[in-house]
């Protein structure tokens, strides 16, 4: 039976770096499908030269016949650039499934739709997605407003991942867009960047990619997107405290694109300020309680990522830190943050994110199964084939309880042979060597009881053959 939950606004859903699906010349270059996250990568490997953008590009489109097509729909990652991430299908199916929404119909003009997934060219700076962003959803509004009724003061809605949600705001505060946005919604944006894009912009792909056909550290070294995922914040260690990445000169890194890219935060934080009090509604949804880096120190012609900042461990979502997952205008112990324990590639299909969503589209709040206990994971998210998979995790409290490690491959089947394992006591376990592929580790409560008190984190490794 269709949802009766009818949503009066125009939503739109904005993926996050790699979260779009790239066609090159009308040829799929950039489209995993489930069970087939190596064939991708390696297809994407065999296009990298015409990938790769020019050293000048800025904020302008190459025009180099790549095309963004859909929102990814399932496990996607390329190795050593941002992170892996699960897909966006869960979470397009929940929102056409729980709320009553028009949404596309390729070959029917006529449709009106209020459900907008808008992939993008990910490679290119988030100010010309922002730009493009105006272009197709200002028309899309004004076109759901004409039916008039309670249509006619419809505004938009943003449900954006990680980096989405940097388009999505330079369009709101740069482009215009706070006159007609109602509520902007982030899972897991790095509002100040992280340390995640320094490590990889300054130390090229990671372990790992040896044995590939193809090196992806000339393309990401070309990606303005990738740039502006750097820190803003102070991260690197010196003798007279942390420094920016423009205060320091650090190996590797492309100076002007570095300087834009702060230049990119410093235009939208102040906007945001001058905009102030905001027009629309902003509801953060942070991940934490897992280790992330957060600082680094140079060392010699590299960086070492460190997972504290002055010392404390502050934690994340794996990939962005605690303290970026909220703009620098939004108080940390605000309430409108919403603090998930999980990791980066998840947040978009957590139970509770989704619970969470359901209360902000709906003004209800709407609150997940009660959590007693929140978990810290680490799994390494690139290994050899014939390498260990280690699997780590804790009770974020320091208490013990027992704990259940699932694995899943990429069509989300349990391997029967590893999984379901309980976790010593020791918080390590090793699932031995695994075939090549992609895999989804969730580590949860052990017992039935300790199932419904534990919220499960979600992790994902690449076994590269």
């Amino acid at each position: 039976m269709p949802s009766t939950k009818v949503i009066n606004d125009l939503v739109v859903v904005l993926p996050g770096i790699m979260g779009s699906t790239l066609a090159w010349k009308g040829r799929l270059v950039w489209a995993p499908s489930a069970g087939s996250v190596l064939n991708a990568i390696a297809t994407f490997g065999g296009s990298i030269r015409e990938l790769t953008l020019p050293a000048d590009i800025g904020d302008e489109d190459p025009c180099d016949d790549v095309e963004p097509l859909t929102l990814m729909p399932d496990l996607h990652l390329l190795p050593g650039i941002w992170s892996a991430n699960i897909g966006y299908g869960k979470l397009l199916d929940w929102l056409s499934t729980s709320f009553h929404f028009i949404e596309p119909a390729p070959g029917d003009p006529s449709r009106i739709p209020n459900l907008l997934p808008v992939p993008y060219d990910w490679r290119l700076s988030n100010r010309f997605n922002g730009r493009r962003l105006k272009g197709i959803v200002e028309p899309a509004l004004e076109r759901w407003r004409s039916q008039g009724g309670p249509f006619s003061d419809a505004k938009v809605i943003f449900i954006c991942h990680s980096m989405g949600g940097l388009v999505a705001r330079w369009y709101i505060e740069k482009e215009g867009g706070a006159a007609i946005t109602r509520k902007l919604v982030t899972l897991g944006t790095p509002y100040r960047g992280a340390l995640n894009a320094l490590d990889q912009l300054v130390n090229g792909v990671r372990k790992g990619i040896g044995p590939l056909r193809f090196d992806l550290t000339a393309f990401a070294r070309s990606l303005p997107s990738l740039y502006q995922l750097l820190p803003e914040y102070a991260c690197i260690e010196s003798s007279g405290g942390l420094l920016k990445t423009t205060e320091i000169s650090t190996p590797q890194l492309n100076a002007t694109m570095a300087s834009d890219a702060m230049q990119f935060h410093d235009e939208m934080d102040k906007a945001a300020l001058e905009n102030t009090p905001r027009s629309y509604d902003i509801h953060p949804i942070v991940g934490f309680r897992q280790t992330t880096y957060t600082t680094a120190r140079i060392v010699n012609d590299s960086i070492e990522p460190i997972e504290t900042i002055n010392d404390e461990d502050t934690g994340g979502d794996a990939t962005v830190p605690r303290l970026s997952g909220f703009p620098k205008d939004v108080r940390p112990d605000s309430p409108i943050i919403r603090w998930i324990a999980d990791q980066h590639n998840s947040l978009q299909s957590n139970k509770a994110v989704l619970d969470e969503l359901e209360g902000v589209l709906t003004g209800s709040p709407v609150r997940y199964r009660g959590i007693d206990y929140e978990l810290s994971v680490h799994v390494e998210p690139l290994v050899l084939a014939g390498e260990e998979v280690v699997v780590e995790a804790s009770l974020a409290s320091g208490e013990s309880a027992a704990l259940q490690v699932r694995v899943f491959d990429e069509l989300g089947i349990e391997l029967p042979d590893v999984s379901p394992r309980e976790l010593p006591q020791s918080g390590r376990l090793s699932l031995g060597p695994l075939p090549p592929g992609a895999y989804i580790v969730v580590v949860s409560g052990g017992g039935n009881m300790m199932r419904a008190l534990v919220a499960p984190v979600t992790s994902t490794v690449l076994v590269w053959r």
